[in-house]
């Protein structure tokens, strides 16, 4: 049966009852293209979202990082020389919260000069391609709001002096919205509510967009994952590849040590007896505030969205598929008489795979750690904690000029 012939899809049909010929030929084509199974998941999403025995996972600690340093770093440089390391950047979103109607790593962070946080993102990695004398193939992830925007920003830039045959862009795979009952919702009478698929949604949709073959080609067999907003994060680190790789895991986690026991963040531990991240309101008062014998606290490590993880096992990953979640969020919709909705509250399901879940089907990952304050400066809002004032301070304090 076609969704558009089941009698439960009360949006879609009221839509198709307002459409003409023309407009219904055009939306059933583009249905046909949606896979449906995805709703299948309400029916276990609170399966899918249960948690196993949390256990603490032991870090490599700053100490033993510049006590093994040369080791690490020549590891790390040999693996980007040869061509094995690649560079996944996740800049689907909007600048909204940051007062931009356009995409997020578009923001000028600049104080009195013009420097874009893309800019700032592609300077940290020249800093190791710089001393490497080799480059990083970048693969940036969009979203089908902002691709157009975002490819356009680098052409206008010139891609910063980056090589252009070294960046490629791919945008991330939509899925639908719906109400509690699994009814779709319409944004529009000619297309559905999406959303993105969240942020383990990246590697398979590289792989939809056809960039597999592009990573066989170049040879990779490491791809560092990192978020956009973080404006100190180093890219394609040869000290964080060279320890993972000599710590034969097959992936690895840039760490910071926990401000408080209750920060906010998600912690790198093991779930089940495999790596995993427990998110801070997962984690009872007990876990929260264990200390070690040193006084340190034993879960004491967040994670800041930058992962190494080994191609081959990503296309394990893919092969097997990653759980979907069911989040409960709003969704603008149109109603059963095509008025527009901007809801207050919750009214519906999006589906979205985690980049934690990404962490637990690996055999394991080493927590690397990294210093707060010269590595971990979120954008998150324009101003207060993790906005563009206090990024601003951490960029000066590591002698950016701004």
């Amino acid at each position: 049966m076609k969704i558009w012939e089941d009698e439960k899809q009360v949006y879609i049909r009221a839509s198709m009852e307002r459409n003409t010929p023309e407009q219904n030929a055009a939306l059933k084509e583009r249905l046909e293209r949606i896979d449906w199974s995805i709703l299948e998941h309400i029916q276990r999403k609170e399966t899918v979202n249960e948690r196993g025995v949390f256990a603490p996972l032991e870090a490599v600690e700053v100490p033993e990082i510049e006590a093994r340093r040369d080791e690490f770093k020549a590891a790390g440089l040999d693996a980007i020389r040869a061509g094995k390391v690649g560079a996944v950047l996740l800049a689907g979103g909007q600048g909204t919260r940051l007062g931009l109607d356009r995409p997020k790593g578009t923001l000028n962070i600049g104080v009195n000069r013009e420097l874009y946080l893309f800019e700032q993102l592609f300077r940290n990695l020249m800093d190791v391609t710089d001393e490497a004398g080799a480059y990083v193939p970048m693969y940036i992830m969009t979203s089908n709001i902002n691709h157009k925007d975002t490819v356009a920003f680098f052409e206008e830039h010139h891609y910063f002096g980056y090589p252009k045959d070294y960046v490629k862009f791919f945008i991330q795979e939509m899925v639908p919205a719906c109400d509690h009952e699994g009814r779709v919702y319409m944004e529009s009478d000619t297309e559905v509510a999406m959303s993105p698929n969240g942020n383990g949604g990246w590697f398979g949709s590289m792989v939809s967009a056809g960039l597999l073959d592009d990573i066989h080609a170049r040879g990779l067999e490491w791809i560092n994952v990192f978020a956009v907003d973080n404006c100190l994060q180093r890219i394609a680190d040869p000290l964080f590849i060279g320890a993972t790789i000599v710590s034969g895991c097959e992936s690895g986690a840039k760490v910071v040590r926990k401000a408080a026991p209750d920060e906010k963040v998600g912690v790198l531990c093991t779930e089940d007896g495999k790596p995993s991240i427990a998110e801070y309101y997962e984690m009872t008062q007990e876990m929260a505030t264990a200390r070690k014998e040193n006084g340190d606290l034993l879960y004491g490590f967040g994670v800041i969205l930058n992962y190494l993880f080994s191609e081959k096992k990503l296309e394990q990953i893919a092969d097997a598929r990653m759980p979907i979640h069911v989040v409960e969020k709003k969704i603008p919709h149109i109603d059963l008489e095509g008025n527009m909705v901007k809801p207050e509250q919750p009214n519906g399901y999006k589906f979205e795979t985690l980049v934690l879940d990404m962490v637990h089907m690996m055999d394991d990952c080493i927590p690397y750690e990294v210093v707060r304050e010269r590595e971990f400066a979120p954008i998150k809002n324009l101003h207060g904690v993790d906005s563009l004032d206090t990024a601003r301070e951490l960029l000066k304090g590591c002698g950016v000029t701004l």
